[in-house]
């Protein structure tokens, strides 16, 4: 029975000093975390997605509360929860926010299956990084979509599908909250993030291929071929060309689309204007018209003559 009772006194001594030890050490080396840090988080949408730059909402919220203390947000943005998400953050933080213009995913290829041909079968992992550690892909352009769906796997928020018909992946604008995650995903980085535009209105350039004019039209018929008309249509300084590629800065686009009326291979795309308006076709009599005016000069010209 003393022995018992003995090793219940030690083994109770024991965790007593343990727990001494722990309480003290958690005194000494505490990490005193900012309650603002806790909020913010809170005020996030909580998808750590990733694409604000930081390894989840408790990596941005700690990151929004540092800033903030130095008295500036610029440069840290929430693009899953937008303006409405900042605003609160803001207001949790009292630090005035610049209003920053909405993004959307946009896929610069337009190769599909009728304007890019299949010209090799690849049997083989169905992943675009697969696919492009092997070399071209199953068309001759290099340069373009690989149609295995690594963007589709990738968006969390539903916001992106192939197309069964054109085999080139589709976002759609009121799902894609510009996180990046389909931007990092394709291992050709055709995907990037645009400006939406004033009605969601954008005009880019479609196509990735560097490859000169020769080269790239046998690849795919709607590549862009670095001819410059476009450069040279824009008025606003808003294309270059650089690699064989125009490229078009949506910082400086007035959305004009002279350069899409100039593409000869039909390259830039303009997304979500209205349809132009068909021109008036000439009246069937209007020849009839002119030549009866002839007629009626001819005979006043003779009479004046008589």
């Amino acid at each position: 029975m003393s022995f018992i009772l003995t090793a219940v006194i030690v083994l109770g001594c024991i965790a007593l000093i343990a727990a001494l030890i722990l309480y003290f050490c958690s005194k000494k080396f505490a990490v005193q975390e900012d309650p603002r840090i806790g909020q913010v988080t809170a005020a996030l949408p909580g998808a750590n997605c990733g694409g604000c730059g930081f390894p989840g909402c408790s990596g941005m919220a700690d990151a929004l509360v540092k800033a903030a203390d130095k008295g500036s947000l610029e440069g840290l943005n929430c693009p899953v929860g937008g303006a409405d998400v900042m605003g609160q953050v803001a207001d949790l933080l009292g630090i005035a926010i610049a209003n920053s213009e909405p993004m959307v995913a946009v896929v610069r290829c337009n190769g599909s299956c009728e304007n890019r041909p299949r010209i090799a079968a690849y049997d083989g992992l169905l992943t675009c990084s697969a696919v492009n550690a092997c070399g071209a892909g199953e068309t001759a352009c290099g340069y373009g979509c690989l149609g295995c769906g690594d963007c589709v796997a990738a968006c969390q928020f539903d916001a992106i599908h192939m197309n069964p018909e054109t085999g080139l992946p589709e976002v759609d604008d009121e799902k894609c909250t510009s996180c990046g995650a389909c931007v990092k995903a394709c291992p050709r980085h055709i995907i990037e993030l645009r400006k939406k535009g004033p009605k969601n209105r954008r005009v880019f350039v479609s196509c990735v291929n560097k490859d000169k004019g020769a080269a790239a039209m046998k690849a795919c018929k709607a590549a862009c071929i670095g001819c410059g008309k476009c450069e040279k249509e824009c008025k606003f300084e808003a294309i270059t060309i650089e690699g064989n590629l125009s490229y078009i800065d949506f910082n400086k686009c007035r959305l004009c689309k002279k350069c899409v009326e100039a593409c000869p291979t039909k390259a830039i795309h303009a997304v979500n204007f209205p349809a132009p308006k068909p021109k008036p076709a000439a009246p069937a009599d209007a020849p009839k018209a002119e030549e009866t005016v002839k007629a009626q000069k001819t005979e006043e010209r003779k009479e004046e003559t008589v």
